[in-house]
This record gives C-alpha cells, structure tokens and sequence, in this order.
C-alpha cells in the first residue's frame, strides 16, 4: 500500500510538471495564406505561441498547400485514404516540434529554436548554419545582408559541385580547411573570373559562419581554417570612389537629356550636400526629421548592430538640399509621413527594402548615362556622392574628425579610407608656403 501511494504521488508530479510545461507553450500548423488567394497555394507554418513572452513565431516548413487541401488532410478528424501519408508528415512536425519544447522551464525561443530547427548531423554542417543566419537576418528586416548570405552559399555549393561533381546538400566543417579555401579562391578568380573583391566578400561570410559555430562549440579552435599562418582572406585595396572639383563641377551644370537623368542627378547631388547620406536613410527621411534648416535622423545601417549606442545624425541644409526637399518633397506633411513618396507606410518591410532598391538602381543609372554624356567616363554610382563630399570636404579644410560626425562613423580609421587624397596641385602649394617662413 506504501509503495503505491509513493509511485501515485511521484506520477502526480510528473503530471503537475506536464501540464505546468504546456501551460507555457502552445504549438499548432498553420496556413499562411496572408499574401495568396483562396484557391492559390500558401506556405505551411508551425505556429508556436508562448504564454510566458505572449508572444507568437512561426517556423517555415517545406510543404505549400491550398486552403481546400489543408482543411481536407489537417483539420479533419478522418482524413481521406490518398491524404493519410500527408497527414502523418505533417503529424511528425508537429510532434517534432511539441517534443523540442518540452522540457523547456521557462520556454524560451532561442532554446526551442536550437532543438527544433537543428537535426542530430546539422551541428557540423556549414550549410544549416547559412539556413539559420539568413531566416534570422531576414526576420529581422536585414534583407541586403541575407542576400550576400544567400549568394555566398550559392557560391561554395557550384564550388562543391565543381570539385566533386555531386550536388551539396552538406558541407562539414571539418572539410573546410586552407587547402580547401586556397582551391576555392582560385576557381572564383581562374575558372569563373570573378574578382577579389567578391571571393573576399563570400569569405567574410563563411568566417562568421565558422566564428558563430565556434562560439556554441560545435567546432573546435583546432577545425577553425582562418587566422596567422592559416588561410588569409584577400584584402583588396578600396578604389577612393571621389570626384575631382572640375567633374563635379562639370556634372552639377550639366542639363540632363531626359527627365529621370533629371531626377537622378538631383537625388545624387542632394546626398552629396547631405554629409554623402546614403539613399536608403533619404528615402525613410519623414517630416518629424525636417526642421526646415536641419534634417536628423538614424542611420539604418547601425539601427540593428549599435541598439545600446545609437546617435542621431544631423544634417545642416544649404539652399541647394533644401530645394530638393521643395522640389520632391511631398505634399502631406504630416509628420509621420515620408519626406520623398518613394516609399509609403502600407509597405512591408521586404517591400521597402525593393522599392529602395530599385529606386538606387535608377539614380544610379541615369546619373551615370548623364556623366557619360559629358564625358566622365567612371561607374558612378551613389556611393560616389558619400566619398565624393568627404573628400571635398577635407580638401577645403575640414578635420578629419568634423567629417568622421558628419559621416556618422564610429572610427576616423573608417573615414581616412574616404578620404581620395590631395590633388597634385594643392600639394604643390603646400611644398611652396612651407619654406614661406
């Protein structure tokens, strides 16, 4: 009688412990039929809600399905003969997912995410960890930086294909090692003829990648393929991307042939007055950021890597950046509203990152067509206005550390890489007033 009344207690324990456990999760399949229509298909989620953080995430699965279909093998009690191998797939997710939650006191999602998303054999491979960085960045709005993700494990899978003549779905890390790199580097520069630049870039990438295994030890020191007297990533000198006075001069009176080389040359011209301000932070310029002499505001780029440290930037206005403003600005002022009409509140966060996109793309060529019209023969490009006005800028006598504020950089090491150097001319000068005693 003892002994039952000790094993009746202890399952009542473990009772309490279950259902204290699923008070703190719920996990459910859902159709995320948001952006489709009723008969198209839509991608199937694990939906995994946490009463703990009231908050809700959702887990891409691989299946897509219509609405009808849905209903049909998950939502009815009896599934229908030819939907039963389905049903017990989508069954298997679900469980899945329930039994990476449990256990969890408290749940928390980085916890779930590390048990449910990662397989057994998934610790060692490169290619789940590109998987995990690209749907972290891309929930967190970081769209460019996923793509450079994206491309840079496209690259080591034609690379892998190239090399053994097999299709990748796995790349240990074990397998990456300088040899392998050195291969690698020569195939994208001799083979494909790509440049420095993006075997540097694609690299920089799968560094991190190694760097973030490293750091949950799935890898050890000893795996770890970069480093002194280990592979060394290429380091490509930056071409200083400035124009001279006389072209910039040569480009602000020129009249454009059509009316987007118009527009293009005065968005470029107005970043350029604007401390080099790139176009993504102009095009999410609102009226609240406008005082009429001023204009302020975050920098995009350091909004998700400096949350702790973030500085306002403010920008002076001189007669020609407020012109633009009066030119393009748009009519609703209200001050939740956008200063240019590229971009508007009903986008999406994916939406706004291509409407910049494409917006650069048109400055960036018809800006182009425009200086090659007038003879200036460089791939202009936006970035150029950026290390066009530091330059200039220096050039007339401002500090290095005046452009590094106006430049919002955190290091003035960053803002001498702007920097194009002084025209042979003023360095002429320079020798000449220097025995003026």
């Amino acid at each position: 009688m003892c002994c039952f009344v000790v094993l009746f207690v202890y399952f009542a324990q473990i009772c309490a412990h279950f259902v204290h456990m699923t008070k703190q999760f719920s996990i459910s399949l859902y159709l995320d039929t948001r952006r489709s229509k009723v008969e198209e298909t839509a991608p199937l989620k694990v939906r995994v809600y946490s009463s703990v953080l009231n908050r809700a995430k959702f887990y891409s699965t691989v299946f897509q399905m219509t609405r009808k279909e849905f209903e049909s093998i998950w939502e009815t009690t009896k599934p229908r003969l030819e939907h039963k191998e389905m049903r017990m797939k989508l069954q298997a997710i679900e469980d899945k997912a329930f039994q990476s939650a449990m256990g969890l006191d408290p749940f928390t999602f980085e916890q779930f995410e590390s048990k449910f998303l990662k397989n057994m054999a998934d610790g060692d491979n490169i290619l789940y960890y590109y998987d995990s960085a690209i749907q972290r960045l891309t929930e967190n709005n970081q769209f460019g930086t996923a793509s450079n993700y994206r491309l840079s494990k496209k690259s080591l899978i034609e690379f892998v294909k190239f090399k053994t003549g097999r299709e990748a779905n796995k790349l240990a890390f074990v397998e990456v090692n300088k040899e392998w790199l050195q291969l690698y580097e020569q195939y994208m520069i001799e083979t494909l003829g790509r440049t420095r630049t993006t075997v540097s870039m694609y690299l920089r990438v799968l560094r991190t990648i190694f760097n973030n295994a490293l750091s949950e030890n799935e890898i050890s020191r000893e795996v770890y393929p970069f480093g002194e007297k280990k592979y060394q990533i290429p380091t490509v000198r930056n071409i200083k991307k400035a124009l001279s006075p006389d072209k910039l001069k040569i480009l602000f009176e020129a009249t454009p042939e059509t009316p987007q080389q118009e527009k293009a040359k005065d968005f470029w011209f107005f970043s350029y007055a604007c401390n080099g301000m790139n176009m993504k932070d102009i095009l999410l310029l609102k009226w609240e950021d406008y005082t009429g002499d001023t204009i302020s505001f975050y920098r995009a780029k350091t909004i998700n890597t400096n949350k702790g440290d973030l500085v306002r930037v403010v920008v002076y206005l001189n007669e020609y950046s407020k012109s633009i403003i009066e030119k393009y600005g748009a009519k609703n002022r209200s001050a939740k509203e956008f200063i240019f009409n590229v971009l508007n509140d009903s986008y999406s966060k994916q939406e706004q990152f291509t409407a910049i996109k494409n917006f650069t793309r048109f400055v960036n060529q018809n800006f182009k067509k425009m200086a090659e019209n007038h003879g200036i023969t460089e791939s202009l490009s936006t970035y150029w206005a950026r290390h066009s006005f530091a330059t200039t800028a220096i050039r007339k006598g401002a500090s290095i550390e005046f452009v590094s504020e106006a430049l919002s950089h955190s290091n003035v090491k960053t803002t001498q890489t702007y920097f194009a150097g002084f025209e042979e001319s003023s360095k002429r000068d320079i020798m000449n007033k220097v025995m003026e005693f």
